[in-house]
């Protein structure tokens, strides 16, 4: 018999590691416009070429074109542009307290504005949006407070959620915000079980929701995309591809072999890639996938491709796995200054306005922020939030044998 070759199991390998000079030369973007717009009804068979592709309105002059354009006015065009600015004045400003030991954690969506600004704009009031944690422009977008924002990241007596979350993993039910939750991709399937009961109680209700590219590898995101296959549920079922999980890229979640967006062909799911630093691009693939979904023609997956800036979260450090100026070299750009630069093309905004804004939207954060801190914060040596506190808000009624701790504490305290 001749001597077989031995296996050899492959480990996915980074394209770059730390000390190499940051390379984007494996990636080819589209141009601009050049994505076709099918309509809403387009079998999902006849649009696979959009599962591999990307949608692009932006190009590299500032100027929107292709049938994907949506022609925004430039009033909408400011309104994104303000939340994505205050979404990273905000972020700037929580980051620099995490690292002064005011707070205890946080993630930034640096780099990835434009998707939650762009989505939010395409979304309806009253469509639920389940979220990660890089989807706060979307409680900016909608009118919340940044001093709500603030005071749940810093825990303090005013945190609506009252010291039971981890810091910017908001909650609010009265802006159609679902709590963003810790343990990645619940809220895939989440997403398809609201939409599946608005569509069951003939409501005219959507859900969104978003995923990171690390946690499709769960399978929580298979679950959903059956669910929402077989009952044409009226969900969005993004995907935020930033590069990036948690020290690892995304080849471990399969992104070597084939798109994100690709995920959906198997389920017979339309797939839309989109360039997800273009503000136009995401809000016109998520029009056109809110449209369908209205129509009772079902889910669309939305592949996001972006590049996360900055680190996974305050806990990480994204020297320790990758080149240090990588997102300097980001191909698709700064979603801000992109929009910005289309405003300024059009004669709607001026670099005058811009700095202006930007101090304004800073100043603002940073009245919130003094407010919060007049409050206490959780990572002080006095809790805001005392910790008989752990009894309530959970249950309508309290078990028995919860309330006999309850009263035990109580009889310690005296």
């Amino acid at each position: 018999m001749s001597e077989q070759p031995r296996l050899s199991l492959y480990i996915p390998q980074p394209w770059r590691r730390p000390g190499d000079p940051p390379d984007f030369s494996n990636l080819r973007p589209p141009a601009a416009g050049e994505a076709d717009r099918p309509p809403i009804d387009v079998d999902a068979s006849d649009i696979r070429d959009l599962a591999y592709g990307l949608i692009r309105v932006l190009d590299n002059t500032a100027a929107a074109s292709g049938a994907w354009n949506p022609k925004l006015d430039p009033e909408q065009l400011r309104i994104g542009l303000r939340t994505m600015m205050t979404t990273r004045a905000l972020d700037d400003r929580m980051y620099r307290a995490q690292r002064q030991g005011k707070i205890t954690f946080y993630a930034k969506s640096a780099g990835e504005e434009a998707i939650a600004a762009g989505q939010a704009l395409a979304l309806r009031p009253g469509d639920m949006g389940f979220p990660t944690y890089r989807q706060q422009g979307l409680l900016i977008a909608r009118g919340y407070p940044l001093r709500r924002m603030i005071d749940q990241v810093y825990s303090d007596r005013r945190d609506p959620m009252r010291g039971r979350q981890l810091p910017c993993l908001y909650s609010s039910r009265a802006h159609d915000f679902f709590t963003v939750s810790g343990n990645l991709g619940t809220q895939y399937s989440q997403a398809v079980g609201w939409a599946m009961a608005s569509a069951y109680r003939g409501d005219d209700k959507i859900a969104a929701a978003w995923i990171g590219d690390g946690a499709t590898a769960e399978s929580d995101f298979h679950e959903a995309l059956t669910f929402a296959s077989v009952y044409r549920a009226p969900v969005i079922l993004n995907i935020v591809n930033n590069q990036w999980a948690i020290s690892s890229f995304q080849g471990f979640a399969g992104g070597e072999r084939t798109t994100f967006a690709a995920r959906a062909i198997g389920y017979g799911l339309p797939a839309l890639r989109v360039d997800g630093n273009d503000l136009l691009a995401v809000y016109a693939a998520t029009a056109w996938a809110a449209e369908r979904a209205r129509a009772n023609l079902g889910a669309t997956v939305i592949e996001l491709f972006t590049y996360r800036a900055e680190s996974h979260s305050t806990s990480d450090d994204p020297t320790r796995y990758r080149p240090v100026d990588e997102a300097k070299a980001w191909p698709l750009g700064d979603p801000i200054v992109r929009l910005k630069g289309h405003l300024v093309a059009l004669g709607e905004w001026s670099e005058e306005q811009h700095k202006a804004l930007a101090a304004e939207l800073d100043g603002e954060v940073r009245m919130a922020q003094r407010e919060a801190e007049a409050e206490g914060s959780f990572a002080q040596a006095e809790p805001a939030v005392k910790a008989e506190a752990m009894f309530t808000d959970v249950y309508a009624e309290i078990p028995w044998h919860l309330a006999e701790q309850a009263k035990a504490m109580e009889g310690e305290a005296s």
